[in-house]
């Protein structure tokens, strides 16, 4: 967490931002809950524990200053509320997520999928990927084997 403080510490002051107690209250909360997907109505009310003077609008704001500090990522499972991870330093790509369409879940995957792709676009079109973003949609094997229980 050091690590992740420090930086936020130094981009804000660089954006000419202070560190509150409530942005880095914030921050901890994302950082404590790593690979949970957090909601901004979530992460709200984990930070409420321990700063119950805290508000919505401070949390949103938050959000929005972390995400463009790229800090955090926003994602979007198009189950109609963002998201919000960690941006991992040491990750070249964001990893790809398997969404259940049964009971919500969300898995990670932390494997570059797309790798091999990536170099034949470069070697086809000498376009250089960056970055991508990969949601697999389906059924998780919970519900699969609940499914077949059924049956």
């Amino acid at each position: 967490m050091g690590k992740i403080s420090d930086s936020f510490k130094e981009q804000l002051r660089e954006k000419g931002y202070k560190l509150t107690v409530q942005r880095q209250a914030v921050l901890d909360v994302i950082s404590e809950h790593e690979g949970e997907h957090m909601s901004s109505e979530e992460i709200y009310e984990n930070v409420k524990k321990t700063y119950p003077d805290i508000g919505l609008a401070t949390v949103y704001r938050t959000l929005i200053l972390l995400n463009q500090l790229g800090l955090i990522y926003k994602i979007d499972f198009d189950d109609g509320r963002s998201r919000y991870e960690l941006n991992r330093e040491k990750e070249d790509h964001r990893h790809h997520h398997l969404i259940c369409t049964e009971c919500g879940l969300v898995e990670e995957v932390e494997e570059d999928l797309l790798e091999s792709l990536e170099n034949q676009i470069f070697e086809n079109k000498g376009f250089i990927v960056k970055d991508h973003k990969v949601k697999f949609y389906g059924i998780c094997k919970k519900c699969g084997e609940s499914m077949k229980s059924e049956k």
